[in-house]
């Protein structure tokens, strides 16, 4: 089938070799949970793709892994073709103001141009004549990114203030089914000896819905943090919070 002109705009980007595929409806959800895709009060089966002033309706084909512990999602577009993408592009897609800033250039240029920037963290199978210095930069930049120290953890409860982040599900993999969770942001110990976390996860217990907690709420509690990941850039959790508090202002 040939292509239409605006399918022309795409730079496809073909899997190296024999992709991942989903195990099952399970491990389809529990992907697009990690890579921020949807949530899970709104599983999405299509998505879709942007390239300047043209988009289609895209299908989670699989995903490719990498030494470097970095997936890669595959998609499928409706006339079969399939494209590796970055899953943070991906999800920066799915924005209503995505692409709006490329409308007053040459959209085919423009979005290539974009489109490889954010692919370089992956394999590059297409587009042979790129310089060969723009994989040795994605290179640097990962490991800028993934090279985070460990922190050195209280063993004991202590006090925390933090901003409540999104509200989520993680799958609990013992019990086959989803559990309710909130991401947190600023997440510091204010008990000496202070101590910066950034970004956890708790889950979202009886006593914190009680609380009636939104997104962007600055809060204080007591509880305990652990090295327990929610996905490679949310290392840390907290256990049982109590003693909440919602700040004022």
């Amino acid at each position: 089938m040939a292509e239409t002109p605006a399918e022309g705009l795409i730079h496809y980007i073909a899997p190296k070799g024999e992709y991942i595929p989903f195990l099952d409806d399970t491990d389809y959800i529990a992907k697009g949970l990690e890579w921020k895709l949807f949530t899970a009060r709104s599983v999405k089966r299509e998505l879709l793709y942007k390239s300047g002033s043209f988009q289609a309706k895209v299908k989670l084909a699989g995903y490719e892994q990498y030494g470097n512990g970095l997936d890669t999602v595959v998609v499928e577009f409706e006339n079969g073709k399939l494209s590796c993408i970055n899953p943070s592009y991906l999800k920066e897609m799915q924005s209503s103001s995505f692409g709006k800033e490329l409308l007053s250039g040459p959209v085919s240029e423009t979005a290539v141009s974009s489109e490889t920037e954010q692919m370089d963290e992956a394999p590059i199978t297409e587009n042979a004549d790129q310089p060969s210095e723009e994989p040795k930069k994605a290179k640097t930049k990962t490991k800028k990114t993934t090279a985070k120290p460990k922190l050195d953890l209280p063993g004991e409860k202590v006090h925390f203030t933090a901003t409540v982040k999104e509200f989520t599900a993680k799958m609990n993999h013992f019990t086959g089914e989803e559990d309710e969770v909130i991401l947190l942001e600023n997440v510091k110990v204010t008990t000496e000896p202070e101590l910066t976390i950034g970004d956890a996860w708790c889950g979202y217990s009886k006593t914190l819905k009680k609380a009636e907690l939104e997104e962007g709420d600055s809060i204080e509690f007591d509880g305990k943090v652990v090295d327990k990941k929610y996905n490679k850039e949310i290392r840390y959790k907290v256990n049982n919070p109590s003693k909440l508090v919602k700040k004022e202002g």
